[in-house]
């Protein structure tokens, strides 16, 4: 059986009295140079999902194709640890990944976040976060048709798409809020959505397809933080649903959709860095 072509190692951090498991995917062959490092979250509507989840998303290909270090956090879901939990774990592997970038042969000046779904919202929080507290500077974010708003938008308000619809989305949202949902109490950190300032977070690359109930908050996010002065972009694909690019990967359409996701963070790779503090 042919080896793969990264190693896979399992770390467990301390978080809060509390272990939780990180999934370390590097190259087979470690580059010459320090590699950007990316902290991918999974989806599952806060609700579901695990880590392992890495391997079927689109950021395989950047250990594989682009030599990029990647920490998959395996956070506490909403079913039983709602907001902000989640978010906690996140945090603190990015922290983690700041503080140990020289033994993963990472360049400290290039930590990256990403996630599909859920992860995407996950990746918005934690760009937000992670800016506000001034502990880690992050150089470049990737949230995929992300989940950021809590509220009915024109685009997922009455929406019977395959995969994501109304009826699941306010029930994911629902269990992540608990109380706070329906209400003016919703933090943008659990939200990205209702956050005023968009100015000073990493530029952007994100995509998403126009008939899911996520198209609209994405659109308005990347046109928001363009509106704030942050570089950003995103790519609308006509007729697919949420998660289309997964269930369909061999398709034309959605390879020409991979390409143009590597060729943004290959953009990335070459002109956004964002120094650490001392």
């Amino acid at each position: 059986m042919a080896k793969l072509p990264f190693n896979v190692e399992k770390i467990y951090i301390s978080v809060a009295g509390r272990r939780l498991k990180l999934l370390v995917l590097r190259p087979r062959e470690p580059a010459a140079g320090r590699v950007p490092g990316v902290l991918w979250i999974h989806g599952g509507g806060y609700q579901s999902g695990s880590a392992k989840d890495v391997f079927v998303t689109r950021a395989l290909s950047l250990v594989v194709k682009f030599g990029a270090v990647l920490i998959a956090p395996e956070y506490r879901l909403s079913g039983s640890h709602p907001y902000p939990a989640g978010l906690h774990d996140c945090y603190a592997a990015l922290r983690w990944l700041k503080k140990h970038a020289d033994e993963l042969g990472v360049r400290s000046d290039q930590i990256m976040v990403g996630g599909e779904s859920a992860g995407g919202g996950m990746a918005a929080a934690l760009c937000m976060l992670a800016h506000d507290r001034g502990e880690v500077n992050i150089a470049f974010q990737m949230p995929i048709y992300p989940m950021l708003d809590d509220r009915f938008t024109p685009s997922s308000a009455d929406n019977h798409a395959p995969n994501w619809n109304t009826k699941r989305n306010v029930r994911a949202w629902k269990r992540y809020l608990r109380g706070a949902w329906g209400t003016d109490l919703v933090s943008p950190y659990a939200a990205p959505a209702r956050r005023e300032d968009l100015s000073g977070l990493p530029p952007c690359y994100t995509f998403v397809g126009d008939i899911e109930p996520f198209y609209w908050e994405t659109v308005e996010y990347v046109r928001r933080l363009k509106e704030a002065g942050v570089e950003a972009e995103c790519d609308v694909y006509a007729g697919w649903f949420h998660a289309y690019d997964l269930f369909f990967p061999t398709k034309k359409v959605v390879r020409e959709a991979i390409e143009r996701f590597e060729e943004h963070f290959k953009y990335a790779c070459g002109h956004y860095f964002a120094p650490q503090d001392e």
